[in-house]
């Protein structure tokens, strides 16, 4: 079998024909043709050489479409593995979001629960507040619909929007919220009001002569004319004579200064205190004083001891009350209740 080529003028072969032309023993000859056909030119070759040669090239080029395939199903394989890698991943991170977010949600209904709890206390004291206001009105004797501890304040706002079911809850809860804000912001402008208004009562009550000068006793000897224990003559008596216990309290019947302690002619051991509004009283005929002059005195507070000094005939208290230097009859003061 004889093989023929044709040789382009670069020298590459670009055309094979195979011929058949004959056999001799086990050789081939390869005939060699340019384009042009100047020239031509014959190889030999064995027959087992060739068939090795051939034999070679076919391995090769399974060898190199194997590894081809391996690459590209290598490659597939890989890619394929990325994508699903990264379809896991972004799996996992769409779970934990999903996790987070009802984490979240749970927590957050647990916040809305807690602040509702805390709301229903808050307003279980507001209504005891309202409670102790409406007792303060009426002992405190001030204007019941002045201070009202029934009424709600006015309050308005926009409905919550159609198809937010989910936020209705918050919604009333912070209108709640926002009703009790007012109400306490009432609450508390009425109580610092009151508060006011019975601080003055209470200062008014502590500065102001009110009840009798001894815890217990009974008035002796009355304000005005009366006939003089010591002479049996008729004269004029600028107090009201009580009496108790000797060595009990004397107490004062107001807040003020203490403006005399001593002997006096005629009241024995004396106790003045000097009130405001130009108020002044005098307690006398005292066993022991226990304050000085200058002292600030408390309503209520001991002054003195019960006794009988000076012109007396049995231990009790002169009291004495007086407005602007002028002689009050003290029966009105003795009876008023604080």
């Amino acid at each position: 079998m004889t093989v023929v080529s044709r040789e382009s003028g670069s020298g590459s072969l670009d055309l094979f024909d195979i011929v058949q032309n004959r056999r001799a023993g086990n050789n081939m000859k390869i005939i060699l043709l340019s384009d042009s056909l100047h020239k031509t030119g014959s190889r030999s070759f064995s027959l087992p050489l060739l068939m090795g040669f051939l034999l070679l090239m076919f391995l090769v080029a399974a060898a190199g479409a194997t590894w081809a395939g391996y690459r590209y199903g290598l490659e597939t394989q890989v890619a394929a593995r990325g994508e699903a890698q990264a379809n896991g991943v972004l799996l996992r991170l769409i779970d934990e979001q999903r996790h987070d977010l009802s984490e979240t949600r749970e927590r957050t209904r647990e916040h809305i629960d807690a602040l509702a709890l805390r709301l229903g206390q808050l307003q279980s004291h507001v209504l005891r507040l309202d409670a102790l206001g409406e007792r303060l009105v009426e002992r405190g004797g001030f204007d019941a619909d002045e201070f009202n501890f029934s009424d709600v304040p006015p309050r308005g706002g926009l409905a919550p929007a159609t198809g937010e079911a989910s936020s209705i809850d918050v919604r009333e809860l912070i209108g709640e919220m926002g009703d009790l804000a007012q109400v306490l912001e009432d609450r508390e402008h009425k109580l610092t009001l009151m508060e006011g208004l019975l601080t003055d009562k209470a200062l008014y009550r502590e500065i102001t002569p009110a009840g009798r000068p001894v815890k217990k006793g009974w008035i002796s000897s009355p304000y005005g004319y009366r006939k003089d224990p010591k002479t049996g003559k008729r004269d004029f008596h600028h107090g009201v004579d009580v009496a108790s216990k000797e060595n009990s309290d004397v107490i004062a019947v107001a807040a003020g200064v203490v403006t005399w302690v001593g002997e006096k002619s005629g009241y024995g051991i004396l106790v003045e205190v000097r009130h405001a509004d130009g108020y002044t009283t005098r307690y006398g005929h005292n066993n022991k004083a226990l304050v000085q002059a200058g002292d600030m005195v408390a309503k209520g507070q001991a002054i003195a001891l019960v006794g009988s000094t000076g012109r007396s005939t049995g231990p009790h208290v002169h009291f004495e009350i007086a407005r602007g230097g002028k002689a009050l009859n003290p029966h009105k003061y003795l009876k008023m209740v604080n």
